[in-house]
């Protein structure tokens, strides 16, 4: 009895220490925060020293991409570790977008809730035994609390801010970061997560006057000059580095992974992400490629790179396996890269990452990293495997091939030269329609008017004007 007793304490004390090495998680997710818009990334105008110092002192991924082109169906996958079809969440909001005259095809409405029947990495992670915490963009319908959160934060119920400006001066990047730091302060006893989702920098473009001035001063780069985009960018860095302050002041800094993201490419009108081609709300490169590094003092050998193709549905198994939780009885389209960063791989092996994007998102004034004038993008799938990568529009039936290893800018179509390795991605990609239950748009547009357009795209490109 005796010896059973002490079997059973050696037991118990082994599993409270295996609960007390579990990490906490800190995931830092920005909208609209494109490929090139860190110092660590190449930007020549933009200050990110506190988000740098923690990227080049963990692991950076060179090719880590949204789930889609634009933000509540990237939030959507994340939290599911679902790709689009399988959520139907496809747009913000599900009414058609642009001139219906310009429209061929009926788009595919979706839905703009993630349905409570699905399992968010949140909700595993509080059944694992983690406190959670959301702060700031929520985009997702039922309230964060109803979907794994002990504690939540949404940016757009904070009484008396406008956009990023609050009626008594405050600064939304601060006032999420400021309760980011009381959730970290007061969870004691067990592991935490906390997903900071940023607002910054999405429209409105605002910032403090103090630190837009000091950009209206400096030096404009070739690539980056927007004083207000930089300007908001590093508040969120100021914030980043306050963070960073707290776990070390609390003696968290060595068991607190940090996970830094951006749910879709940058906003065209005030950034490049070049060399890619695109910005946020299409499906090239600049799209959905993004910035995404893991930091893990003491876990994570500083100094990484890697190429290896990510997609935020890979969050998910992270999560899980960082925090020893169970897999929910639904399916998850990622795999963990928990592999990748201890060093236990150098690569996940051959796999293919999808879009599914089947209705239409209206153009910018700017368009020329777009297909068309009219639209950032027409209903389409994508599918990358290793280098190369598949576009298929649905209006026209259009497939384009691109080797991103040698054309990283999407700018020489192989699809002619390539027949039978078009005819392998495309059947992939209707294969993994098929499987996931994706609605391809068919029916014709009633309101569609053919002259109306090419006037329309004919007047657009007599008034194009560069990206800036």
């Amino acid at each position: 009895m005796i010896k059973q007793l002490l079997w059973s304490a050696v037991f118990t004390l082994g599993l409270s220490a295996q609960a007390e090495q579990r990490p906490n998680i800190l995931f830092v997710y920005l909208d609209d925060f494109g490929w090139k818009d860190t110092g660590y990334m190449g930007s020549d105008f933009y200050e990110t020293p506190n988000i740098d110092r923690l990227a080049k002192q963990g692991m950076i991924f060179t090719d880590a991409y949204s789930t889609s082109a634009n933000c509540a169906p990237a939030r959507a996958c994340l939290l599911s570790g679902q790709y689009t079809p399988r959520h139907q969440v496809y747009n913000v909001g599900t009414r058609p977008r642009g001139d219906a005259r310009h429209r061929r095809l009926e788009h595919v409405t979706g839905t703009n809730k993630l349905r409570l029947d699905i399992v968010t990495w949140a909700e595993a992670l509080q059944k694992a035994g983690y406190r959670t915490g959301m702060f700031g963009k929520w985009h997702l319908g039922a309230p964060p609390i109803e979907q794994g959160f002990d504690v939540a934060v949404e940016h757009n119920k904070i009484p008396g801010m406008r956009g990023h400006i609050g009626r008594n001066g405050e600064y939304l990047a601060d006032v999420l970061t400021g309760k980011t730091l009381e959730f970290i302060s007061n969870s004691k006893g067990k592991p935490w997560c906390a997903y900071l989702s940023h607002y910054a920098v999405h429209v409105p473009l605002q910032a403090k006057r103090d630190i837009i001035k000091k950009y209206e001063a400096k030096k404009p780069g070739r690539l980056h000059q927007h004083a207000v985009m930089a300007a908001m960018i590093e508040s969120v860095d100021e914030g980043v580095g306050r963070l960073v302050a707290k776990l070390e002041e609390t003696g968290q800094r060595d068991n607190t992974i940090i996970f830094f993201f951006s749910d879709n490419g940058g906003y065209g009108p005030a950034t490049d992400m070049a060399p890619l081609h695109g910005y946020k709300g299409n499906y090239f490169e600049g799209g959905i490629r993004v910035p995404f590094f893991v930091n893990w003092h003491g876990k994570i050998q500083g100094g990484q790179k890697s190429a290896e193709p990510i997609i935020g549905v890979d969050l998910y198994p992270t999560f899980l396996e960082l925090a020893g939780g169970d897999r929910p009885e639904q399916p998850l389209d990622g795999v963990s890269l928990v592999s990748l960063f201890r060093g236990r791989k150098k690569t996940l092996g051959p796999r293919p990452l999808y879009w599914h994007f089947p209705a239409y998102l209206q153009s910018y004034d700017v368009y020329e990293e777009q297909r068309d004038p009219l639209f950032r993008t027409r209903p389409c799938s994508v599918i990358r495997l290793g280098d190369w990568k598949l576009h298929e529009y649905f209006e026209d039936g259009v497939l384009m091939l691109y080797n991103l290893r040698d054309d990283i800018g999407e700018q020489k179509d192989l699809a002619k030269e390539r027949p039978q390795l078009v005819k392998k991605l495309h059947g992939m990609l209707q294969s993994w329609r098929k499987e996931t239950g994706a609605i391809v748009p068919r029916a014709p547009n009633p309101r569609f008017d053919p002259e109306a357009e090419a006037k329309a795209i004919h007047a657009a490109r007599l008034k194009l004007r560069p990206v800036k």
